[in-house]
């Protein structure tokens, strides 16, 4: 009966990521469900900056620190949050409804040139730069990395011995759990295919890291999944990170993209400063407190956390 009961909550789940990830024939017409704003295609009055997010809980956590570093210096801004996926947003930000966004250098790369082989993060950084359209600027990559991980129960990984994604490949067609727009991105499972030759038995389509994911390892309703490996939940439910020795994931360092026509010198001072204080265990420790019993607001998150770093 959990089982029964599980599918269907994953099934309703999934139909409504689908289309926060740009069912709609204008995505950006989608209210969003984090920051109380809706989004359109008409671009920001001149002299705001229209902040968005991702949706899931740490991209929109990094926005709120853009957000709130940038309102500290007398900068107006505007919040888009929990817009949907890459496939959604990034048309926001090629229009100007969006202005700034937090990304990750490796699958923002492989998003535009899906031909893309950096796996390094400074060469991950300077093709990025390169295969940008001329309307958006990355500015500093920070030391910070959340990168896409393959990720099993450590009964799985007992069970069948595993220690790396080729040996999932290895054990025969997988029954894999994911945001439903892995399927075809370049480094999900096409990129896992052609890496790997890792066979799918089934893709079950469920959240970006979220609960139904975690879920779903846990009941055995998947034998993997996509996690971000500043996840939490990895630590706090005993899950095993595969190895990635033939670098499908390519270096993913958080990274402001921006406008061109909104970064200035004040703008790229502000951002930039972020990038120098975010290290990937401060996004372990904020991702932690996100997670805590208690839900605290993002946006109190991110205000505590530019108070102890001074910016």
């Amino acid at each position: 009966m959990k089982r029964v009961l599980a599918g269907v909550a994953t099934t309703l789940a999934a139909a409504l990521t689908l289309t926060a990830c740009g069912g709609s024939s204008d995505p950006l017409t989608t209210p969003t469900t984090g920051g109380g704003a809706t989004g359109t295609t008409t671009p920001a009055a001149a002299g705001t900056i229209v902040v968005g997010s991702a949706n899931f809980p740490e991209s929109t956590l990094i926005a709120e620190i853009y957000a709130g570093a940038l309102e500290s210096k007398g900068i107006k801004v505007s919040r888009k949050l929990n817009i949907g996926s890459r496939e959604t947003y990034y048309l926001g930000l090629q229009d100007g409804s969006i202005d700034l966004i937090p990304e990750y250098t490796g699958t923002l790369l492989t998003y535009i040139d899906k031909q893309a082989k950096a796996t390094e993060p400074d060469e991950v950084y300077t093709a990025l730069q390169k295969a940008l359209p001329a309307e958006l600027t990355v500015l500093d990559k920070s030391a910070a990395e959340d990168k896409d991980a393959v990720v099993v129960s450590k009964e799985t990984a007992t069970k069948l011995n595993l220690k790396s994604i080729e040996d999932l490949a290895k054990s025969g067609p997988v029954t894999f759990g994911g945001p439903p727009e892995f399927q075809k991105r370049a480094d999900g499972l096409p990129g896992l295919k052609d890496t790997y030759n890792l066979e799918i038995k089934e893709f079950k389509p469920l959240d970006v890291g979220g609960p139904l994911t975690v879920d779903a390892l846990k009941t055995g309703a998947v034998q993997a999944a996509d996690l971000f490996t500043t996840d939490p939940a990895i630590t706090a439910n005993d899950f095993v990170v595969l190895q990635d020795p033939k670098s499908n994931f390519a270096a993913q360092n958080v990274v402001a993209l921006v406008n061109k026509s909104k970064a200035d010198d004040n703008v790229k001072q502000v951002l930039n400063a972020i990038a120098g204080k975010l290290t990937t265990a401060t996004l372990i420790e904020l991702n932690g407190k996100l997670s805590a019993p208690d839900k605290p607001d993002a946006a109190k998150v991110a205000k505590d956390w530019l108070a102890t770093a001074g910016i």
